[in-house]
């Protein structure tokens, strides 16, 4: 099948487990500790594991977790369970058991794959009734050896990953990826990156962002490969850098501003080529610093959303004259920024981002009443027509097309490119006993972007030590809260719910 877009051209949309046959066969596909594989090793590999996958004969359709460490599993996984026929639910290696209970509920897993030690973290009930749960190892030898299935048939529109995310209310949902979202997302970024064959790209980001993902499959689309890195300090990435002979790199704000701290040989920075950032924009002064320690690295400002992978990126030509600036629309997106009553902006005159296109995932999973709340009809002066995400963010277009973010209008926490539920926090204190009510902001941090500030009303002073135990115990390391405040009492708005507008004024500003 063949996409027609008004600006790019026909594209030929194919299962997105076939991205590995565009590769050069003996070329590198995959490097990391576990061992190197070629194009046609790595496709072979891809079809054990699917193999693997379709011999627990589950139903077309049914969902298949993973939660393990990067490596030739992790990496694979994207592609071996739409293969099989499974949907892939990838689960972000930092969360708890309490977040891992409600991503499998939700989805419906039939299967978790896991580490060891993450397994063992789950307890009674934390799986759905049915789910199995196998150890990575087990993967790996599937992977190893077995019968292998050729590639899928599967349709464009066919369901191929649900990824969490969370929102500014409740727990994570779904987003629900298709075929066509993921190719299409790979063309898009391997083409405005102008990746090639001779790329190599160190993935530090966790597999379980659509960021993440996307540095597999777009390296792959262009035939270049990949290295997956569980790191555990910058060290650890300019390291690797150096050894592996990396072009290319992804990250968000607060990694960069770690990686300028680093005192890196001249040769080591000039093998980077390439670097994107997204989860958080860029400040000026980083900006500066990238392109005094990388003058030869090519630097991509992009913003995206999980709804619809990526909206905008900025050209490496504009970036010095533009740092502020969210860039212009990437290929097969169409961005609009429209008023309440939905007609265009004006130049410089601030509206809803509107992200069109076959880019646009197709809902969250299992939820029609918040897929009806983002997911609405594209403006009438759409060129693509269909659904759209209507972002929630305020952004303002400038006379040469180019983009700029004014601000975000509900209450999401983005700290270290991870985007956080404040409900999620709150929820997690409030089952404290003695903790009244508790309200979690986001403040300005240097490093982070964001960091949490909870805001409790106890019954005692004492309760806040076990406030910080429990949220210790139930949330990954990037909810913990910065600091505890306790309060007599919280303001109110005229319903009588806590005035979260007054909170941010005395708290975060």
């Amino acid at each position: 099948m063949k996409l027609s877009d008004p600006l790019h051209g026909e594209v030929e949309l194919l299962p997105i487990d076939h991205v590995l046959l565009r590769g050069v066969p003996a070329r590198p596909a995959l490097d990391g500790r576990s061992g190197s594989y070629d194009f046609s090793e790595l496709e072979r590999a891809l079809a054990r594991l699917a193999g693997w996958l379709a011999g627990f004969g589950l139903e077309r359709g049914a969902r298949v977790a993973s939660w393990i460490a990067k490596g030739p599993v992790a990496a694979l996984m994207p592609l071996a369970a739409p293969r099989a026929g499974l949907v892939h639910v990838p689960v972000n290696p930092q969360l708890k058991h309490a977040q891992v209970a409600h991503i499998l509920a939700d989805s419906g897993a039939a299967l978790l794959i896991g580490t060891p030690a993450r397994l063992d973290t789950l307890g009674e009930g934390d799986a759905p009734p049915g789910c199995r749960l196998l150890r990575e190892d087990d993967a790996a030898a599937g992977m190893s050896g077995g019968e292998g299935i050729g590639p899928s048939e599967a349709a464009p529109d066919d369901l191929a990953a649900i990824l969490y995310t969370s929102g500014s209310t409740g727990r994570p949902k779904g987003v629900m990826l298709s075929h066509a979202n993921l190719w299409l997302g790979a063309v898009a970024v391997a083409d405005y990156l102008r990746l090639s064959p001779h790329d190599r790209t160190l993935c530090v980001l966790p597999l379980s962002f659509d960021y993440g993902q996307n540095q597999l499959l777009s390296t792959w689309y262009a035939g270049g490969c990949v290295y997956p890195l569980d790191y555990l300090t910058p060290r650890d990435v300019m390291k690797s850098v150096d050894r592996r002979d990396i072009t290319t790199l992804a990250g968000v704000p607060p990694l960069w501003v770690q990686l300028t701290e680093l005192d890196w040989p001249a040769e080591t920075a000039a093998k980077l080529r390439r670097l994107t950032n997204s989860g958080g924009a860029l400040t000026r002064p980083l900006v500066a610093k990238l392109r005094a320690l990388f003058p030869q690295a090519d630097l991509y400002p992009m913003y995206g959303l999980t709804e619809a992978f990526r909206s905008t990126y900025l050209p490496p030509a504009l970036v010095e004259s533009r740092p502020d600036s969210m860039g212009s629309a990437i290929p097969f997106a169409e961005i609009l920024v429209v008023r309440p009553d939905g007609s265009l902006t004006g130049d410089e005159e601030p509206g809803e981002l509107v992200h069109c296109g076959p880019l646009v995932a197709q809902g969250y999973w299992r939820d029609d009443r918040r897929t009806a709340e983002r997911f609405k009809p594209a403006p009438p002066m759409s060129r693509y027509g269909g659904m759209a995400v209507w972002s929630g963010d305020t952004v303002r277009r400038d006379k040469d097309g180019l983009l700029f973010f004014v601000g975000r209008d509900d209450a999401m926490i983005k700290s270290a490119g991870n985007r956080i539920s404040p409900t999620e926090i709150e929820e997690a204190a409030v089952a404290v006993e003695g903790v009244a009510e508790a309200a979690a902001l986001g403040v300005k941090d240097e490093r982070l972007g964001q960091a949490v500030l909870l805001l409790l009303r106890v019954g005692n002073e004492g309760v806040k030590a076990q406030v910080e135990a429990q949220l210790k115990a139930e949330l990954p390391n990037f909810m913990q809260p910065r600091e505890i405040v306790v309060l007599a009492e919280f303001p109110r708005n005229p319903n009588g719910k806590i005035d979260r507008v007054a909170l941010a004024k005395d708290y975060a500003a």
